[in-house]
């Protein structure tokens, strides 16, 4: 692969650098009607395109900085919900707001069910049995239904009021529309008579409700704010525990810090500082069970590193001196000393949590049109009522039964599951793929990896470790294998070179001692020249031999072995006189072949593309198990190659390092970057791999394949839900309780099935 780098801009705008946003935590919402007036809101302010999640209850305002804050907290504000700078060091402000909203409606509830369980009792009994009643029962019943009503639901009815003062109308509406109506119809029939027809009521799913039992409706009053009540608290509930499976990943970062500091005595002194004193250079002490504060190098001590809380990899690896440490892992069983390298939020675990948070922004076009559609349902659905009551009214039918099937169809049609389908899954998804060592950028990286049919692969860095090692070493004179790489490795002591490295390691096993060289010289491009023990050493191609002058007649059988089996070669002379050839070779990943096999399983094609030659190419092609390559292909032609590979309608996902691979993968549908230290935001890719495991690439793909299957149930769901249900409340055929009961546990069905995602085991173990 060549030494050039290509740039291109971010597919994801929301991540540019010189994107210019405000994140404001929200608080109030009830459903995505409120969202959508929030967004509008913001959308007022000049210049600003707002975007509001109803599931994190979070809202980016692109267009306007800090400095607009107090306005567009103002705007909020005066909608009628609350607001606050997103922090994302500090997230006790959402929290609160959503812990108190859970405190609220849990006392609200058990107060409404401890109240409704007998009141529903008592109403019934009394209805279908007249001789039970006492003078004035009907104004105990209201009396014990009218904290249920006011106080209980009034989270319902002030949602609606402050709707009603600007114009609009949302979820809460049609809870609060049924509860009054069916309040004030039961407080008409009770206490004036009204309705007292002598007609048998609704259908319970055993029959019908027998006549006189017009009281019913105050037990819809009562019941349905009960069921409503639950399904909020629960799905608030469900809400939250989505939204801290995102937040896990930010969660692991250190609070405190063990940092070296010199005394004034010449003394080192530990000392204990909140995680915000700690600074790029500082020298820090981590002892065995704590976890590391930052990205940086280990100085000294051994332990054995967790870090299956970031990759998911159960297996603790080892590290010493020299080796690269992440933030966020546990130092197992030792002591380390280390300098810290990346802090705060250029670490790598905060760039992740970040990309996690961001790719929240980014809205499905599915979810936009469903935002778009619950605008219009509630008003529709209202108007349906009215027209169903009317309706059954004309026909004939005693106004309280017609009454009743209104109410029902007001409940029923509430499309609260509609707005949560696609947010919790998506949220969910993304935090559990977080915790997997996965990234996912959005929901067109979940759209698109539904449809891919192709896998394209980077080989070096990708199917390959991107290191260079020594295959073979044979001898072509008189000098033993393990002299010729003293003598190589010599020659090459101080270089950097790929090949250099190669030989040198190969040569710190097998050689007790390297002698030093003297009158070096470098050939670029050929090989290295030295004076090692009196004697004139030459290592390089076989190219700079000719050009030496050197017999390489011994050789040749070594030498095309070496180009037969596309390893790069390096051979040795000594007074002009071949002494041995050794093979270099990048070396493919342990579980390359496993990963397209996967890839296979997955029905996927897989196909090599690199800037390599077509002999290397090959080789690393039959050990991994691909069949079609694209050879000697430069950075700046990736990208050609992907679009041939697009024009018959194929859908293409590219995985790369996302270096070179850049404009191949914001080409590519779906762009999967193998990412490694902190460069991970400058990746231009859907899905970024943090873990060091080609695996992880169809256990990416099947990941966003399972939580996009759980987005389409979710709106399947609700949108089958609504569509069946409707119709038979319209008909009459279902209780106004019943439907109170179903839209709720609609609600809850849906964050619930998306919570599944977090128990998503995708590695065999």
């Amino acid at each position: 692969m060549t030494a050039e780098t290509v740039t291109t801009p971010p597919r994801d705008s929301a991540s540019a650098v010189a994107d210019i946003a405000l994140d404001l935590d929200i608080s109030g919402m009830t459903c995505a009607a409120c969202a959508r007036r929030v967004e509008r809101t913001l959308n007022q302010l000049d210049g600003a395109s707002a975007t509001v999640n109803y599931a994190t209850e979070r809202a980016r305002v692109h267009g306007i900085d800090d400095s607009d804050a107090a306005e567009a907290i103002a705007r909020v504000e005066k909608a009628g919900y609350g607001a606050h700078v997103h922090d994302e060091s500090d997230d006790t402000w959402s929290k609160r707001a959503t812990e108190n909203r859970i405190t609220s409606l849990r006392r609200r509830l058990v107060v409404s069910a401890l109240l409704t369980v007998p009141l529903m009792d008592i109403t019934i009994v009394l209805a279908l049995v007249p001789g039970w009643r006492f003078p004035g029962w009907e104004l105990v019943c209201v009396l014990a239904a009218l904290p249920i009503v006011t106080w209980a639901a009034w989270p319902f009815h002030r949602a609606t009021l402050r709707n009603l003062r600007h114009g609009s109308v949302s979820m809460d509406t049609l809870v609060s529309l049924g509860i009054a109506a069916s309040f004030g119809w039961a407080v008409l029939s009770l206490l004036l008579g009204f309705g007292d027809t002598g007609d048998p009521g609704f259908w319970l799913g055993f029959g019908m409700t027998p006549a006189g039992a017009s009281s019913i409706y105050l037990d819809v009053a009562a019941g349905m704010t009960t069921f409503q009540l639950a399904g909020r608290y629960f799905e608030t509930r469900s809400r939250r525990k989505a939204g801290d499976v995102l937040g896990a990943l930010g969660a692991l970062a250190a609070t405190h810090v063990r940092i070296r500091r010199d005394s004034d005595a010449s003394e080192t002194i530990d000392s204990v500082e909140p995680i915000a004193a700690l600074r790029s250079g500082d020298h820090v002490v981590v002892l065995p069970g704590e976890t590391i504060p930052a990205d940086g190098e280990v100085l000294d001590g051994m332990a054995a590193v967790d870090t299956s809380m970031m990759t998911g990899e159960p297996v603790p690896h080892d590290v010493s001196p020299g080796s690269v440490v992440t933030g966020g892992t546990v130092s197992t069983n030792g002591w380390l000393l280390m300098r810290a390298s990346s802090v705060g939020a250029h670490s790598q675990l905060a760039q992740m949590a970040a990309l996690a948070e961001r790719a929240q922004a980014r809205k499905a076009g599915v979810q936009t049109l469903v935002d778009r559609i619950t605008g219009y349902v509630v008003p529709a659905v209202i108007t349906l009522a009215v027209i169903v009551t009317i309706a059954w009214t004309l026909s004939g039918t005693p106004f309280t039964h017609a009454f009743g099937i209104g109410i029902s169809v007001l409940i029923i049609a509430c499309p609260c599951a509609l707005g949560l389908a696609t947010p919790t899954a998506l949220m969910v998804g993304i935090g559990r793929g977080a915790r997997l060592g996965i990234l996912i950028k959005g929901h067109d990286a979940l759209e698109a990896s539904g449809m891919i049919s192709t896998v394209v692969l980077d080989k070096t860095g990708t199917l390959t470790t991107g290191r260079m090692s020594v295959h073979a070493v044979t001898a072509t004179g008189a000098l033993p294998v393990h002299e010729v790489l003293r003598a190589a490795a010599a020659v090459e002591h101080g270089s950097e070179h790929a090949v250099a490295t190669a030989i040198l390691a190969e040569a710190k096993q097998r050689v007790a001692d390297v002698p030093g060289a003297r009158e070096v010289a470098a050939h670029p491009g050929l090989g290295m020249q030295a004076r090692v023990d009196e004697h004139d050493v030459l290592v390089g191609s076989p190219a700079l031999m000719r050009e030496h002058d050197v017999d390489l007649t011994r050789a040749e059988n070594a030498i095309d072995a070496a180009v037969d089996g596309a390893h790069t070669v390096v051979v040795v002379a000594i007074d002009a006189r071949a002494v041995g050839v050794i093979e270099i070779a990048d070396t493919i990943k342990p579980d390359a072949a496993e990963a397209v096999a996967a890839l296979r399983a997955q029905g996927i094609r897989t196909v090599l593309l690199t800037g390599d030659s077509e002999r290397a190419a090959r080789r690393i092609a039959a050990e991994a198990g691909i069949a079609e390559v694209h050879a000697e292909v430069r950075p700046a032609h990736k990208a050609d190659v992907i679009r041939e590979l697009q024009t018959n309608g194929t859908k293409v996902a590219m995985v790369g390092d996302g270096i070179n691979d850049a404009v191949a993968l914001a080409a590519a549908d779906l762009g999967l970057a193998i990412a490694s230290g902190t460069d991970i935001a400058m990746k231009s890719a859907d899905i970024i791999v943090v873990r060091d495991d080609l695996l992880a690439v169809p256990e990416a793909i099947a990941l966003a394949r399972r939580t996009r299957r759980t987005i389409r149930w979710n709106l399947g769901w609700a949108f089958g839900y609504n569509l069946a249900a409707l119709p038979i409340a319209a008909i009459g055929l279902l209780n106004p309780l019943i439907a109170a009961a179903a839209m709720s546990l609609s609600s809850v069905l849906v964050v619930s099935n998306s919570l599944r995602l977090q128990n998503v085991e995708l590695r065999r173990r």
